[in-house]
C-alpha cells in the first residue's frame, strides 16, 4: 500500500490473514505473471476502489430502483438492437 506524506507516496506494511492454500496459488499466479503478491494485490484494490468509485454515481430514486431489474440474454447484442430500432424507425417509414 501507499502512504502519501506531503506528496511523497510511501509504502506501508499490511499485514492480511488469508488460507494458506490460497496464498501458495496466488503466489504461484504472480511468479507467472512474473509479478510480486503485493503488487498483485495493490493493484487488484485500485480496481475494486475504481469500481467503487463508479458505482457511486448518483442515481435517481427511480433509476436505483430498476437498477439489476433488467437481464438480458447472455447474447444480447444491444448495439444491433438499436441499430435495427433506429433503421425500423428512420428507414422503413
Amino acid at each position: 500500500m501507499h502512504k502519501v506524506q506531503r506528496g511523497i507516496i510511501m509504502n506501508t506494511k499490511l499485514t492480511l490473514t488469508i488460507e494458506q492454500s490460497v496464498i501458495d496459488t496466488a503466489k504461484r499466479y504472480a511468479k507467472r505473471k512474473e509479478r510480486s503478491l503485493s503488487d498483485l494485490i495493490e493493484n487488484y484494490l485500485k480496481l475494486l476502489s475504481e469500481e467503487i468509485s463508479q458505482n457511486d454515481i448518483a442515481l435517481t430514486p427511480t433509476v436505483k430502483m430498476l437498477k439489476g431489474s433488467f437481464h438480458a440474454p447472455e447474447n444480447f447484442d444491444y448495439k444491433k438492437e438499436i441499430t435495427d430500432r433506429l433503421t425500423d424507425k428512420y428507414l422503413k417509414q
